[in-house]
């Protein structure tokens, strides 16, 4: 998979989500499919987004004792998204168990990418918070190594991480940046915080973008602006 724009499909029903993506009738949009969708509709959602032709990076940033993340995953397995996720603060003995309960019989499985720090997350906050006093960079950088060694495809960050993750963890090592808003809209909650062609500039191979998108006047025409700034 090339450079994309994933759409937060952030709908907390079947009707709003469908009625949303029906919205599009020349594209099949890449969709991120959140917790608030997933625990209202269930797994039926997934498996009719996915009929619909689109392509599914499942949200749900697992993150508990090895054995239940390997459990819950060889289940989530079965619904044949594209991309999914888990905590990386998790440690590798559980991102290594989420890998292989991943993985079907066959040998084949959806991407794995691990969160590193929530883009809602900066510095002053990790620490007083989180008693996590080491530069957000540096942490960021050493959860990534982290999911690498543990087998894992790539991993959530902000676009600001996305250069020096490639740098540090390879090229191939995929970076999946939310926290991405035009330069004429509003952050909301995020923090750590760029534009569409700021990411693309930074090495972000894919940005996911929510309200600026699925809150706008047009839709489509929101997300076509975004995939010619970031894809071209």
């Amino acid at each position: 998979m090339g450079r994309d724009v994933i759409i937060a499909c952030d709908f907390n029903s079947k009707e709003e989500v469908i009625n949303f993506l029906g919205k599009f009738k020349e594209e099949k949009p890449f969709v991120k499919i959140g917790m608030e969708l997933f625990y209202a509709e269930g797994p039926s959602i997934v498996r009719e987004i996915r009929a619909r032709g689109h392509k599914i990076f499942l949200d749900l940033k697992l993150h508990d004792i090895p054995n239940t993340v390997k459990k819950a995953m060889a289940a989530l397995s079965a619904l044949d998204v594209d991309i999914i996720n888990l905590h990386a603060a998790g440690t590798k003995a559980m991102m290594s168990a989420a890998l292989e309960g991943l993985t079907r019989p066959d040998g084949t499985r959806p991407l794995l990418i691990a969160v590193t720090q929530l883009t809602s997350t900066d510095q002053e906050r990790m620490a007083q918070e989180l008693l996590i006093h080491a530069p957000i960079d540096e942490v960021v950088l050493h959860y990534a190594r982290n999911a690498r060694d543990a087998g894992l495809d790539g991993v959530v960050c902000s676009p600001l991480e996305a250069g020096s993750i490639h740098a540090r963890c390879g090229a191939d090592f995929l970076t999946v940046t939310p926290g991405v808003r035009f330069a004429d809209g509003e952050s909301g909650d995020q923090k750590r915080v760029t534009t569409p062609e700021r990411a693309r500039e930074l090495g972000s191979d894919y940005i996911v973008v929510g309200r600026p998108i699925t809150q706008a006047d047009d839709p489509v025409a929101a997300y076509r602006r975004c995939v010619a700034a970031f894809v071209g």
